[in-house]
């Protein structure tokens, strides 16, 4: 018996903070936009519009270095609150063609239209309908990927933004990732594209020559993901309910902080504010993550996993001198500093079996 082939959307809405913001000011519209942090401080670009991104820049940069790049560009702070309102929007739309919808941010989604009744059974004519609908309804645009698998799919939703779609067919995907440069897969970020590099990996095709024990060897638990794509096979199912795998914090801070006490003094609020989002979502913890990026900007972390449950600030702040111990912090400045509880699971009723110096 022949397996069923998946039909897989993966929608993705374009410069989505930046195009809200143009949206709802047409005075914006035609200019380079950049949602994020003041350019004067320690600010990020949280979004660019396509106008902005013609001169170089792109989310996560700082954005002191996007005016330089464009001087005219115009700064919008986040409006969080708004970005979400719409995101459900959107969601709300995408629900009309599956339940089968899995979110990954505000901005994108993946969808399993397998056995979704109507447009012939082509996916291709579901991801024209719904990005039809959140044009119509949200005055916004989105780029949508098809494809057989979620990897396929995600690659597919890059080849024609803005406002593009592309289908990658079963009889094309392993030829589509073989010419693929390792660095533009999804999944592979910067570290690991150097890695591939440097083992003579440039394409999906270099990939495929390796076995799965070589990679295993290389690139431990990874390995089977990387097998499997540099094939065109990806079975990760899409998810409509995804767990929730850790609750974080983090501050970049307007000056580099050079001594320890501030920063053990910095980590205090970032530890309480993921104490509270433990409590609201009534999960406790087994493992903590120290986030750290120097002033030249390296990133490390550390972590810890106890026995026992990970609740309150005050569990939390032992474990962060003990980890903060760990780095450079003595000889390098900071910039930011970042608390993740992980390992994730109910939080009991009672206090059995909750120790608060459980280090």
């Amino acid at each position: 018996m022949t397996a069923t082939v998946r039909k897989i959307i993966h929608v993705d809405m374009d410069a989505f903070y930046a195009s809200v913001e143009q949206r709802d000011d047409p005075a914006l519209r035609g200019l380079p936009v950049l949602v994020g942090g003041s350019p004067q401080g320690r600010g990020v670009v949280a979004a660019a519009s396509y106008e902005a991104r013609r001169f170089g820049i792109h989310s996560a940069m700082p954005a002191a270095r996007a005016v330089r790049l464009c001087p005219d560009a115009v700064f919008m702070r986040p409006r969080f609150e708004v970005y979400r309102a719409v995101s459900r929007e959107i969601r709300a739309i995408l629900a009309e063609y599956t339940d089968l919808v899995e979110p990954l941010s505000l901005d994108e989604a993946y969808l399993d239209v397998t056995e979704t009744p109507g447009f012939d059974g082509s996916a291709t004519r579901i991801a024209a309908a719904l990005r039809r609908a959140i044009r119509e309804r949200t005055g916004l645009t989105a780029s949508a990927g098809v494809s057989y698998n979620k990897f396929l799919a995600k690659q597919a939703s890059d080849l024609e933004k803005p406002d593009g779609l592309a289908v990658i067919p079963p009889d094309q995907g392993e030829a589509f990732v073989a010419a693929l440069p390792v660095g533009r897969f999804h999944g592979v970020g910067r570290a690991t594209e150097a890695r591939m590099q440097a083992l003579g990996i440039h394409t999906g095709a270099d990939l495929r020559r390796w076995d799965l024990a070589d990679l295993q060897q290389a690139f431990g638990k990874r390995a089977p993901f990387y097998y499997g794509i540099a094939r065109g096979v990806d079975e990760r199912p899409v998810q409509p309910v995804r767990e929730r795998k850790s609750v974080g914090a983090e501050n970049t801070f307007p000056r580099d902080l050079a001594a320890r006490a501030d920063m053990r003094a910095a980590l205090e609020p970032l530890a309480a504010k993921v104490a509270a989002g433990l409590a609201a979502k009534q999960l406790q913890a087994r493992t903590l993550t120290l986030k750290v990026k120097y002033a030249d900007f390296e990133l490390i972390t550390r972590r810890r996993t106890s026995r026992m449950a990970i609740r309150e600030a005050e569990d939390m702040m032992p474990v962060l001198d003990v980890l903060l111990e760990e780095t450079d912090v003595r000889r390098r400045a900071v910039r930011l500093l970042g608390v993740i509880a992980a390992g994730l699971e109910a939080r009991e009723t009672t206090e059995a079996g909750h120790q608060m110096a459980f280090w």
